[in-house]
């Protein structure tokens, strides 16, 4: 079910509409990590002296630009690792586009949806964001401690987060929160298992930037596989 969930989400990546949620979220995740790396940078020059005396050495005037260029770095390759969460935590806001033309190709049949509201889909999409970033910093010092383990913990735990969050927005647009928070827990180890498929690519760059778009889609269509397995001889099974 998963696997096969999984292909018929990849035979639709070429729709238009997949295309457009993507080049989207990368647009507001880079923008945003842009303005908050150079932020902060102004920040830190602006909290630096622009000389300092040092005993022996005299006055030095280049300290506020060293640690400048030094924040500028160091922010700059923590948005390489930030990359993929705010992609995906971004993207998540726009994911209702990509089940809607995964519903319109594969379930014509199915009434409309009900998709949450703007309001509600930045609140979740900052509340993702935030586990996202947190638990996958807090992991570092799981990789620290067990090495070779490091990419095991990084597909489970982040298999585990996407699983969570896709199925939970596949399944509200049709049940709602509270019935596809109870779906979830039922089908737990397969939302997991699916999540970790999602979380293996996140190690190849580049591609784990399609992986919110072909989340999103894999995780709508292993939803109506649950529910129809829930009652046979139906499609889908909403109660």
């Amino acid at each position: 079910m998963i696997l096969s969930s999984f292909f018929a989400a990849l035979g639709q990546i070429g729709d238009p509409r997949f295309r457009r949620v993507l080049l989207l979220g990368l647009a507001l995740t880079i923008a945003l990590l842009i303005g908050a790396t150079s932020g902060l940078v102004w920040l830190i020059g602006s909290l630096t002296a622009d000389s300092v005396s040092v005993p022996w050495m005299g006055e030095i005037t280049w300290l506020d630009d060293v640690v400048s260029w030094g924040s500028f770095f160091l922010f700059f390759g923590l948005s390489i690792f930030l990359m993929m969460p705010v992609a995906s935590a971004i993207t998540s806001m726009f994911l209702d586009e990509v089940a809607a033309a995964v519903e319109e190709r594969h379930y014509p049949h199915l009434p409309p949806a009900t998709p949450a509201s703007f309001g509600d889909a930045a609140v979740d999409t900052i509340n993702f964001l935030g586990v996202l970033i947190g638990a996958n910093i807090l992991a570092l010092i799981l990789y620290v401690m067990f090495p070779p383990s490091a990419l095991f913990i990084f597909w489970g735990l982040n298999g585990f987060l996407l699983g969570r969050e896709y199925f939970t927005l596949a399944a509200m647009r049709r049940v709602g929160r509270a019935r596809a928070k109870e779906l979830r827990r039922a089908h737990s180890g397969t939302v997991w298992l699916a999540g970790t498929l999602m979380a293996i690519p996140l190690s190849i760059p580049l591609i784990n930037l399609l992986i919110p778009i072909i989340g999103a889609a894999t995780f709508t269509h292993l939803f109506h596989r649950l529910t129809a397995a829930e009652a046979p001889g139906q499609t889908s099974s909403y109660r």
